[in-house]
C-alpha cells in the first residue's frame, strides 16, 4: 500500500493534511475509508445514466434481501434517513401532505422519544416538521409514561440505539432510563404506532444489520459510510414496505422534503457493493485483526506507571476493540488532553479520542491500514513520557 503521505496528496495540494484516525468511524474526520471494489463500482457508474426511480426501487430489493425487511431504500446518510422516517410517517403517500411538508397543521405529527434520547441529530425529525413529545426522565421511565403519550397526534415513536444513551440492559432505581426496544414494540404495536429506529453506528456487530427489523422495528436506518464501509453520505433505510413507498415519495428525485437529500447513482451502486461486500466478509477475522492492534498499543504502554491501559469492546456502537487508557491517581504525567493535543500535532497527525471523563483516552483501530497501529503506539508512548 501507497505512503499516507503518497495517498493524501490529492489533499495536500489544497494545504489539507491527511491523517491518521482512530477515532473509529466519526464523521467529522472523514468516516471510514471505502473498499476499492466500491471505488471502481462508482466509476463504472459514472459512464451513464438510468432511471432515477427504477434504480431506487432495485436498489431497495437489494437492501431489503441484506437486511431481512420488507422493502428497503439507499438514502443521503443516516440524518437523511431521520428525515424520511419522519416524513414517512406523518404523510404516508398522500401528496397533498407530501407537498405541504414541513407544515404538518392538521397531521399526525408528533414523535415520543424517550428523555434519555434527545440527541444532536434530532433535529432531523423536527426538520420534517414533526414535534417532539419526551417520555421519562433521564433517570427512569415507566411502561406507563409511554401508554400515556401516546394520543391520535402520534405519528411514531422513536429509538435511539447507541453507547451515550441508555438502553437495553441498563436499569436504575428500579426501572430503565429508557424502555427496551422490545418493550417498546410491544406497547407500539397495541397502539398501532410505528417505531422508527436510529441505529446508525451499530455495525459492527454484523448480526445487528437485521437484528432490529426480526424484532419488529417499522423503519431501521444505518450509516453507510461507517461500518458497511459505503460512501460517507450514504444511508440503509429499511422496514415495512407501505413506509419505505412514504420515504420514497419524500425523497429526490421527487420534489419533496428530502429533495436536498439527493443520492446520486454512482453513490448507489457505490452502497450496494459495500453492502454485498459486508455480507461475506469473516467478520471474526476482522476482530482478531482490531484487537490484536488495539493490544499492541496498550502493551506498548503497559509499564508507564500510572497508567492502565486495557482493550476493551462494547456491543453496540462501538462493536470494535479499542485500546483504553485510564489516568491513574498516581499519574504525573500530561493530562489526557495534552496528550490528545501532541499526537494531532505531530507529522502525520494521529487523531484519538479523550474518553467520557479526562482521564482517559480510546483508541479505535477501526480504520487502520498497515503500520498505522505500531506508528500510534510509538507516538502515545513517547507523549505520555515527554517531559515538562
Amino acid at each position: 500500500m501507497k505512503s499516507l503521505k503518497e495517498r493524501g496528496a490529492i489533499f495536500s495540494g489544497l494545504g489539507v493534511k491527511a491523517i491518521i484516525h482512530g477515532m473509529g468511524t466519526t464523521t467529522r474526520y472523514g468516516g471510514t475509508m471505502m473498499h476499492p471494489e466500491v471505488v471502481q463500482s462508482m466509476v463504472e457508474a459514472s459512464q451513464c445514466l438510468v432511471d432515477m426511480d427504477e434504480l431506487n426501487h432495485k436498489a431497495g430489493e437489494v437492501v431489503a434481501r441484506a437486511t431481512g425487511a420488507e422493502a428497503g431504500m439507499v438514502c443521503a446518510g443516516s440524518a437523511a434517513g431521520l428525515l424520511l422516517q419522519a416524513a414517512a410517517c406523518m404523510t404516508g403517500t398522500d401528496p397533498a401532505k407530501i407537498f405541504r411538508l414541513p407544515d404538518t397543521t392538521g397531521m399526525k405529527n408528533e414523535i415520543i422519544i424517550h428523555k434519555a434520547h434527545r440527541f444532536h441529530y434530532d433535529q432531523a425529525y423536527r426538520a420534517a416538521g414533526a414535534k417532539l413529545v419526551e417520555v421519562g426522565n433521564p433517570k427512569v421511565t415507566q411502561p406507563w409514561m409511554l401508554e400515556e403519550d401516546i394520543t391520535e397526534k402520534t405519528a411514531a415513536i422513536a429509538y435511539i440505539i447507541g453507547p451515550w444513551f441508555a438502553n437495553e440492559g441498563t436499569m436504575m432505581f428500579g426501572s430503565y432510563p429508557a424502555l427496551p426496544l422490545p418493550q417498546v414494540l410491544e406497547i407500539a404495536r397495541r397502539h398501532g404506532v410505528p417505531v422508527i429506529v436510529d441505529a446508525a453506528s451499530t455495525l459492527p456487530p454484523a448480526d445487528n444489520l437485521q437484528k432490529f427489523t426480526r424484532q419488529g422495528a417499522d423503519m431501521v436506518i444505518y450509516s453507510g459510510g461507517k461500518g458497511l464501509r459505503g460512501p460517507q453520505s450514504t444511508g440503509v433505510l429499511c422496514g415495512k414496505k407501505h413506509l419505505i413507498e412514504a420515504a420514497l415519495a419524500n425523497a429526490s428525485p421527487n420534489f419533496a422534503i428530502g429533495r436536498g437529500a439527493k443520492v446520486c447513482k454512482e453513490e448507489i451502486i457505490g452502497l450496494l457493493t459495500a453492502l454485498e461486500l459486508y455480507l461475506k466478509r469473516d467478520h471474526e477475522a476482522d476482530m482478531r485483526n482490531w484487537r490484536a492492534q488495539a493490544q499492541l498499543i496498550v502493551d506498548a504502554v503497559a509499564e508507564v506507571r500510572g497508567i492502565r491501559a486495557v482493550v476493551e469492546q462494547h456491543d453496540v456502537n462501538r462493536g470494535v476493540p479499542e485500546a483504553v487508557l485510564y489516568f491513574g491517581k498516581d499519574w504525573k504525567g500530561p493530562s489526557g488532553m495534552e496528550v490528545v493535543a501532541a499526537l494531532r500535532e505531530g507529522d502525520p497527525p494521529v487523531y484519538i479520542s479523550q474518553g467520557g471523563y479526562s482521564d482517559e483516552i480510546w483508541i479505535n483501530p477501526h480504520n487502520f491500514v498497515e503500520g498505522d497501529a505500531k506508528l500510534v503506539a510509538e507516538r502515545l508512548r513517547a507523549a505520555l513520557l515527554r517531559k515538562g
